[in-house]
């Protein structure tokens, strides 16, 4: 439901900002990548937890540092031809994709914590079949050597 109604207010916003159209393609644009890469920068895995911090300040940085660079070059090109829509695109674009890369995220560790479940229980089935076989090889042994000796 919250996707369609992201969808639902990226058309509208597209076809209220019919004239300036350029503007809102461009606020998407950024701001799709700005918090792309600040997503992928800030939530890197590490082997360091120390390094968390100036891993999101990186990610902060990059974000701002593609956005001042994005609307720099939007300005020189001509694209944003007008500020408020573009502010109001970037805005809103900023809130819907860190919505999503956040989803992403979850979704992909529910995945993860299923896998470690499903292996984690295919490696203790493997343990209960080994377990059952080897103390069948020693029942068999051990019936062996009794008979052995009752002869």
């Amino acid at each position: 439901m919250k996707l369609a109604l992201i969808f639902l207010l990226s058309s509208i916003g597209g076809v209220l900002s019919g004239e300036h159209f350029h503007s809102f393609a461009a606020g998407f644009g950024i701001a799709a990548i700005s918090v792309g890469t600040a997503y992928w920068l800030a939530f890197r895995s590490t082997r360091f937890p120390q390094l968390a911090l100036l891993l999101l300040l990186i990610g902060m940085m990059a974000k701002l540092t593609i956005t001042i660079v994005g609307v720099m070059w939007g300005l020189k090109a001509e694209v944003i031809n007008s500020p408020f829509v573009f502010s109001l695109s970037y805005l809103f674009f900023s809130i819907a994709v860190t919505y999503g890369y956040f989803k992403l995220r979850e979704y992909q560790m529910s995945m993860a914590a299923k896998r470690v479940v499903f292996n984690t229980q295919q490696e203790e089935k493997v343990e209960t079949d080994n377990k059952t076989t080897r103390n069948l090889s020693q029942l068999s042994t051990n019936k062996l050597e009794s008979l052995d000796r009752g002869n």
